[in-house]
């Protein structure tokens, strides 16, 4: 639902994206193509709908109408957050919703706030990320976002920032040097993007898929980090 609807309302952007039509950022489709998008992924999620519902009861049909109707508001007009920043940026707090799937589906106890903070700026800083890449291919398609309007170099400091946030929160409230370092070692890399290497320069290609390998294989890697030590869930503060 998410990358289908995304797919179908950014067609005009994802054709002047270089870094589109690949496994690794995803595909370029004409409207043609994408015209029977909607039904198929109502036809593909409404027997899970049901099915969850039938499981975890009306609190999940609340939550999982509460996903469908964030994926509508980011992509479709009148709202369409996707082109309204920086709200573009804020609404992807959407995907920490996930979570609270997961604890009513097993009936857990509610995620740390300090967890779903830190979830928050993770995600905000993961979009941040990949708007920095789409600068040129946005602005030719008049798509307005963060980037485009402030610039790169601002957004790579504001992307700083969030990295630097979430470091100390690792750091000095669930004591997780391990995933703390890594950002930090991510945070040094971007400051010296910003002063040193690239500054206001837009990435190669082959530069953004060196890049986009390197998420993939550290999102894998923070995964099962997360899984095996838990002190994601174990906030001291």
């Amino acid at each position: 639902m998410v990358y289908g609807l995304n797919d179908y309302n950014d067609i005009k952007a994802d054709a002047v994206n270089e870094r589109k039509g690949n496994y690794i950022f995803g595909a370029i489709s004409t409207k043609v193509q994408l015209a029977s998008v909607p039904k198929k992924i109502l036809i593909i999620i409404l027997p899970f709908i049901i099915y969850f519902t039938f499981v975890s009861g009306y609190k999940m049909l609340l939550l999982l109408l509460f996903m469908v109707g964030i994926n509508i508001i980011y992509n479709f007009k009148p709202f369409r957050i996707k082109e309204r920043p920086p709200f573009e940026i804020c609404i992807q707090m959407g995907y920490v919703v996930t979570a609270s799937f997961s604890v009513l589906l097993n009936n857990l106890e509610t995620l740390p706030w300090q967890t779903i903070l830190y979830l928050c700026l993770f995600a905000f800083q993961a979009h941040i990320a990949g708007e920095i890449m789409d600068i040129e291919p946005d602005k030719l398609a008049g798509k307005r976002t963060t980037a485009v309007v402030i610039g790169r170099k601002n957004t790579k400091l504001v992307m700083l920032g969030l990295l630097l946030v979430e470091t100390y929160i690792l750091s000095f409230w669930f004591q997780d040097y391990v995933l703390a370092g890594f950002l930090g070692v991510f945070s040094l890399w971007l400051l010296l993007d910003v002063f040193v290497f690239f500054k206001e320069k837009p990435y190669t290609l082959s530069q953004m898929k060196l890049f986009g390998y390197a998420i993939n294989l550290s999102a894998l890697l923070s995964m099962i980090w997360v899984l095996y030590s838990g002190k994601i869930m174990q906030p001291v503060f």
